[in-house]
């Protein structure tokens, strides 16, 4: 069961992105001259117009080979001009490399909304289990069981409002309409600079009350059209988590030892694919969203590379040279390989360890 969800989730992924430039090209009118669902040898094909449906033996993803893709290769005499990739105007080369980034994007999107609209909003009460000593919520005359209604009018649903709210405080007095048992009381709260540890491990100081949340877990079902909301700001979330982790690595704040490759995905895979579909379905979303934020990282040969060698074209007004395109693509492939090397040592270092 493990395999076949590894193969059916990455496969997919991949698939869904070349989907998009598949899409886009077509849109354009852009000649494909083959799109096929997997790689390897191929199974099984047909042809309709100039394209080439393929599927191959290895279901890991697909490709797309665009009429024209690269200007120094020789094309079919037959096929023409108008069709060919290179031959189109910058910007239409752009938005077919930029597709397969939004594809991914897309997907979690619409993978996150079919996880809200089925199964609803799920988090952490806004209930109290512990009223730290000496903080401002002691002070307040807050107490363990207070239910969380609202903070200075706004309501509350979801412990992670609450926090969001404090920390953005800036030190105001923020009101409170307390439930605390067949009560509703008022108080107010000054937050105070505290520090503490952020996910990454490092201590910053931020606005806090001195509250800890009780283990309730609460479920708010929500229509189409706020799951379409809510789904839009889970996908945000996991790209923002993406570029900030990005950030801490280039920082060093995350070590060099904990990035992931290949076996790790595959063992969150199987584990999620053991636990249930929503589990799954949650990790599917995040990784399609990490997987179009990664493609748009300006290294050659990636997606972000080519619309960076596109975005000099339609400022100079004039292609990159074939020499320079050359080195650009073997400068990109030299940082893959550095990358991927070093994520599937610290798989077999973590698998063995």
């Amino acid at each position: 069961m493990g395999a076949i969800a590894v193969i059916l989730v990455l496969g997919g992924l991949i698939f869904f992105h070349e989907l998009g430039h598949f899409l886009m090209a077509r849109a354009l009118g852009i000649g494909v001259k083959a799109f096929a669902l997997g790689f390897g040898p191929r199974l099984f094909s047909f042809s309709w117009g100039m394209t080439e449906y393929r599927l191959c033996a290895v279901p890991l993803g697909g490709y797309v080979m665009l009429a024209g893709e690269s200007p120094e290769a020789d094309e079919d005499p037959a096929i023409p001009k108008h069709l060919l990739f290179s031959a189109r105007p910058v910007w239409q080369r752009m938005a077919v490399v930029a597709s397969g980034p939004m594809a991914n994007f897309l997907l979690a999107w619409g993978l996150f909304w079919a996880l809200f609209a089925s199964q609803g909003q799920m988090g952490l009460a806004p209930v109290i289990d512990q009223v730290l000593p000496d903080t401002p919520a002691a002070q307040a005359g807050l107490a363990p069981g207070d239910t969380v209604l609202s903070v200075d009018g706004h309501p509350i649903i979801f412990w992670e409002e609450l926090t969001e709210i404090v920390q953005g405080s800036n030190g105001q007095t923020l009101v409170l309409e307390l439930k605390r048992g067949k009560e509703r009381i008022t108080l107010g709260v000054t937050p105070q600079l505290k520090p503490r540890k952020n996910i990454f491990g490092e201590t910053v100081s931020s606005p806090m009350m001195g509250v800890v949340a009780a283990k309730e877990i609460v479920t708010v079902e929500l229509n189409a059209a706020q799951s379409l909301k809510v789904s839009g700001k889970e996908t945000w979330r996991a790209i923002v988590n993406m570029v900030t982790a990005l950030i801490k690595m280039i920082e060093r704040v995350i070590p060099a030892d904990a990035i992931g490759g290949p076996i790790l995905i595959a063992q969150l895979i199987s584990k999620e694919a053991q636990s249930g579909m929503v589990g799954l379905i949650a990790l599917t979303a995040a990784l399609s969203a990490n997987l179009g934020f990664v493609n748009l990282l300006p290294i050659p040969v990636l997606d972000g590379g080519h619309l960076v060698i596109f975005g000099l074209e339609a400022v100079t007004r004039k292609p990159l040279s074939l020499r320079a395109r050359a080195v650009a693509i073997r400068v990109g492939l030299a940082m893959l390989a550095a990358l991927m090397l070093l994520a599937t040592y610290n798989d077999l270092r973590r698998l063995f360890q």
